[in-house]
């Protein structure tokens, strides 16, 4: 068994600090050995740590089944954990957002609990009124929503903050209502789903309007084990796809969607536009699967190929 450092925020965190972006980590952890090794990891990596908040005993675990889906074979070991602990009211986030331009968040962290939820919708809510830029990452873990049955109502306040959306045609109608053909995967036409991911998108802004940019992605199992990747974005009225990548083989899954998310904000936070920062998004992603572990060891001309 291999033992990795990562989650959703520290994994976008970490690719953009690679990428030479200036990012800071808040989060809460417990004051022992395992957080300063933690730590030191995301200094290493270049990531400002002063935003971690210290408190209760023990760091969240999950498990995966190395190449295996996402969805069928992660064991969440969350319960107790000094995270799960977090409340509203806990972060000084007049400290945590001094200079701050930009906050992104997952759903996987509101998924824990209410108490939880509370707080990313106090962060939220802190950060757009500083006018800071909100994304978020519609990853949807049924294994986590178990204190409600209804993750629309916890997540629709936190979207209507949001200035960034990222996920898929099912996230978006778990998370956060938007309809999606049941029936999709009958047509067997990549035109159907590029057509349903501009729908959701337009879906999403009219819903949300204070979201401006939207993005998803699709990764489909083919037969033989290869992976079929492409991605859709709908930005500044513009909606663009990015061409058909095929992996034959896959090392690990997992970080993938937050290489693309963090590749998102490295296109936006430079102004590129919108079919280059979702060619860098994709590219980034892409690569992920082969790497082991959460986290990238992407540097950006790795991400950028021959000729930049």
């Amino acid at each position: 068994m291999m033992l990795y450092m990562g989650g959703a925020e520290a994994n976008v965190a970490t690719a953009l600090a690679a990428w030479d972006v200036p990012v800071k980590y808040c989060t809460v952890l417990p004051d022992n050995f395992m957080s300063r090794h933690i730590i030191s990891y995301l200094e290493y990596k270049g990531i400002f740590t002063s935003s971690i908040v210290f408190g209760g005993s023990r760091i969240g675990l999950y498990y995966l089944e190395r190449g295996a889906d996402l969805k069928g074979s992660m064991v969440y070991d969350r319960e107790g954990s000094s995270f799960s602990q977090l409340k509203s009211g806990t972060i000084d986030w007049d400290r945590v957002l001094q200079d701050v331009s930009w906050l992104n968040l997952s759903a996987i962290s509101p998924a824990l609990n209410r108490d939880v939820a509370d707080a990313c919708l106090e962060a939220v809510e802190q950060a757009s009124a500083r006018g800071i830029t909100v994304s978020i990452d519609l990853n949807y873990r049924s294994r986590l929503w178990k204190y409600t049955h209804d993750p629309v109502s916890v997540m629709a306040p936190i979207a209507q903050h949001c200035d960034v959306i990222m996920g898929n045609l099912w996230s978006a109608n778990s998370l956060l209502g938007i309809p999606v053909d049941e029936h999709i995967h009958d047509h067997r036409c990549k035109q159907a789903y590029l057509d349903h991911a501009l729908a959701t998108s337009e879906a999403i802004m009219r819903q949300y309007p204070k979201c401006n940019t939207v993005a998803n992605t699709f990764r489909f199992d083919q037969q033989a084990g290869d992976i079929l990747y492409y991605t859709t974005l709908h930005h500044e009225g513009a909606f663009c796809t990015s061409r058909e990548l095929t992996a034959t083989q896959v090392v690990d899954r997992s970080g993938s969607g937050d290489c693309f998310m963090a590749g998102l904000i490295y296109g936006l936070y430079h102004k590129h536009g919108s079919e280059a920062l979702l060619n860098h998004a994709t590219a980034a992603a892409f690569a992920k699967l082969q790497e082991a572990g959460d986290t990238t060891e992407q540097d950006i001309l790795m991400v950028e190929g021959p000729g930049g």
